[in-house]
């Protein structure tokens, strides 16, 4: 399949991913079982970590390494797990998505590695004070569809 990318486009992302701070590794989790969208996923997430050597593409098959899917909560394929290295040491922030990110989901997926390369969770202090101070554990999903 061709490139998903425009030239314009990848020259955009290019410019944004110059302000990358730490390495993201991108976990691609997908199943060769009936999966519409793996490929495409494949291939996209590909093309975009050819857009900076601060990133960095690692496939996994969810039924083979059930357990790593299970270590992210990751329940389908194709998802993808954001993943920063900061001084040698993987940071997990929790942000996974589901399905293709092509779309209006695309543009929420690079403004997402680039918030994981910076380790800046883009909230006011204010909202940050608030949710340190939560005492539970709050499970919090987002969906969204272009419909």
């Amino acid at each position: 399949m061709g490139n998903f990318l425009d030239e314009n486009i990848t020259k955009q992302i290019q410019e944004v991913f110059s302000s990358l701070v730490n390495p993201v590794e991108i976990l691609l989790f997908t199943t060769q079982k009936d999966c519409e969208y793996c490929g495409d996923t494949r291939e996209l997430m590909e093309e975009v970590c050819g857009l900076s050597d601060k990133l960095s593409l690692r496939v996994v098959d969810i039924d083979k390494d059930a357990e790593l899917a299970k270590q992210y909560h990751i329940e389908r394929s194709p998802s993808i797990a954001l993943l920063a290295d900061v001084d040698g040491a993987r940071i997990d922030n929790g942000i996974r998505f589901s399905g293709i990110p092509a779309g209006h989901e695309f543009s929420a997926f690079i403004h997402s590695i680039i918030s994981v390369s910076r380790q800046e969770p883009g909230i006011s202090q204010e909202t940050q004070a608030f949710l340190d101070s939560l005492q539970t554990p709050v499970h919090l999903e987002i969906f969204t569809t272009p419909t």
